[in-house]
């Protein structure tokens, strides 16, 4: 089995639609959603063997990880943050979701049965999420 970096490595020789830091990026806003939002719901997660203990994670939907990847965003890149993910491959919350289910692939997320590739698609629309909290009033 690889490792994690590794395993992220041969991803990006895959898949060159999105640049590492988009993969980076999406586990920040992952752990800003549960850790500083308060994101998620509660539930306990299968132990990988009968040695490890059940351990409780926070879940969260599509939705909310988007939601968190655009707050994060803007309070790191401000004015830049669309342009700042655009650049790394990010374009529309789907391609949040590619993302996400990439790395559900390589074993770097994990997800409960009803979560869903489309639950991503169209959350908000990048152009106006981004320009609204900038928008000068006359």
């Amino acid at each position: 089995m690889l490792n994690p970096l590794e395993a992220l490595a041969q991803l990006l020789r895959e898949d060159r639609r999105y640049r590492r830091e988009a993969y980076v990026f999406v586990f920040e806003a992952l752990s800003y959603a549960q850790e500083v939002l308060g994101f998620g719901r509660e539930t306990v997660a299968d132990p990988g063997s009968a040695d490890e203990a059940a351990q409780v994670e926070r879940h969260i939907t599509g939705q909310e990880l988007c939601e968190a990847v655009r707050l994060l965003a803007m309070d790191q890149f401000g004015l830049m943050a669309k342009t700042v993910l655009n650049s790394w491959g990010i374009r529309n919350t789907g391609d949040i979701g590619e993302i996400v289910f990439n790395l559900l692939r390589i074993g770097q997320m994990r997800k409960t049965p009803e979560d869903r590739r489309e639950d991503f698609d169209d959350v908000f629309d990048f152009d106006e999420a981004f320009r609204q909290p900038f928008a000068v009033e006359s």
